[in-house]
């Protein structure tokens, strides 16, 4: 069998509003838990109390994913704005 190769080379992965689709999918998720709450007794009944759950989780991890698109932001942002050659203008500084 042999192995398989790629006929061309992957594209670059898409960048977009990031940050702000992940703090609304939070927002999302918050929203169903707290739209779920008032049928707590119904879930219970009906065995579907994981519902309830998986949206309070899924508002969680939103919070954590939140800090970390946020924080990689801004690294790519800090990375953009520095030069690309560290050292003056010149070029690298000897050793003494």
């Amino acid at each position: 069998m042999a192995k398989w190769t790629p006929k061309h080379e992957a594209p670059e992965p898409l960048e977009g509003p990031v940050v702000a689709t992940i703090t609304g999918g939070t927002i999302l998720w918050f929203v169903l838990f707290l739209a779920q709450l008032p049928f707590y007794g119904w879930f219970d009944d009906h065995d579907r109390l994981w519902w309830l759950w998986t949206c309070l989780a899924g508002g969680g991890l939103g919070l954590i994913g939140v800090w970390y698109v946020r924080k990689r932001d801004a690294a790519l942002k800090r990375a953009a704005a520095e030069p690309e050659h560290k050292g003056s203008a010149d070029g690298p500084v000897p050793a003494e």
